[in-house]
């Protein structure tokens, strides 16, 4: 697994410069509030760049619950598994890194959004699919030799349902130092995910 360059890195970090700048202008001011030209100036970029990275403001304001960093982070955790680790194991270290409580809570601000602003459902929907098809990628590049590749599909697709309460909050969980709320059954993060993947282990 080849970790990303420098130029890969600083697109990245360009890309989402602009999007946390349009996410929070929707948290501000709400998507009708600004437009495009209000992203780039706060973003301090070009409308170019804008262009060469999104197709509109409502993209932008999407991929902001996108983990744009800590792949090499990520790369040396799988490196360092076990020769005979599974695709499950891989993908519960994944899941672990990459859904971070930012992530989350972003995901839910989205959620709560899209329900005034539909127009950013098909965005939203885009994001979980990017999740998706990384974990997908990622399982292929480890496993094609051992595993075919429908398994490691159904096994990326059964994480990202299973995860997607946590976005639209039908499932509440707590992460390292908040409190639970009294009256509220929320359990920690890692004891959900423990769960979770007892579940895809062991069968329901």
């Amino acid at each position: 697994m080849m970790k990303q360059g420098l130029r890969e890195l600083k697109r990245e970090a360009t890309a989402h410069a602009l999007a946390e700048a349009a996410f929070q202008l929707a948290i501000e001011h709400g998507l009708d509030g600004f437009v495009v030209e209000d992203v780039v100036q706060r973003a301090g970029y070009s409308r170019r760049t804008f262009a060469n990275h999104y197709s509109c403001k409502e993209e932008a304001v999407a991929m902001a619950a996108f983990p744009f960093h800590g792949f090499d982070e990520f790369v040396d955790v799988v490196e360092k598994l076990p020769e005979n680790s599974t695709p499950l194991d891989v993908m519960y270290q994944f899941t672990r890194m990459r859904l971070t409580e930012r992530v989350i809570c972003d995901m839910r601000q989205l959620v709560l959004l899209s329900k005034s602003y539909p127009t950013l459902k098909p965005y939203i929907l885009n994001v979980l699919h990017q999740f998706q098809v990384a974990a997908q990628q990622l399982l292929h590049d480890l496993f094609q030799a051992r595993y075919p590749k429908e398994y490691t599909h159904l096994l990326a697709g059964s994480m990202m349902a299973a995860v997607a309460p946590l976005f639209n909050g039908d499932i509440e969980v707590l992460f390292p130092g908040q409190e639970a709320v009294e009256g509220t059954t929320a359990m920690p993060f890692d004891q959900y995910l423990d769960k979770l993947f007892g579940y895809l282990r062991n069968g329901f």
